[in-house]
């Protein structure tokens, strides 16, 4: 697994476990998919300029989940390495998010199977081993 392994299982965890009653949540949900695939394989996923807004809102949607529903229970449990990435994936979701609205905004002429393409920040480090 890459080394974005957590943030993959993030994402898979949120889509696998989400309702798919309703057409626009079944879009986020396929974006979160296509998504992990990606980062799984390359470290960074593309986005056609026409899912732009469905991507930022998935990610928005798994950053709150995690805020409210993960993070409590893993700082509760003491797990550093775990809040370390949730916090990770958070405030790496939020921003993407950002990016992904923003050039939604600002994409009106481009061709909408053009893809724009986003890297991911350096994972968390994981403190060494106590000696």
């Amino acid at each position: 697994m890459s080394e974005y392994g957590f943030f993959v299982a993030h994402l898979r965890f949120v889509a696998a476990r989400t309702e798919r009653d309703d057409p626009d949540v079944t879009a986020m949900v396929d974006q979160l998919q296509r998504i992990s695939d990606a980062v799984e394989n390359t470290g960074g996923f593309a986005v056609p300029v026409d899912k732009l807004d469905t991507a930022g809102r998935a990610l928005a949607g798994l950053a709150g989940f995690l805020q409210q529903q993960i993070l409590p229970e893993v700082i509760a449990a003491g797990n550093s390495t775990g809040e370390r990435q949730v916090r990770w994936v958070i405030d790496t979701s939020m921003n993407l998010m950002s990016s992904l609205l923003a050039r939604a905004e600002s994409t009106e002429d481009h061709d909408p199977s053009e893809s724009m393409v986003f890297k991911l920040p350096p994972p968390p480090m994981t403190p060494p081993p106590a000696a």
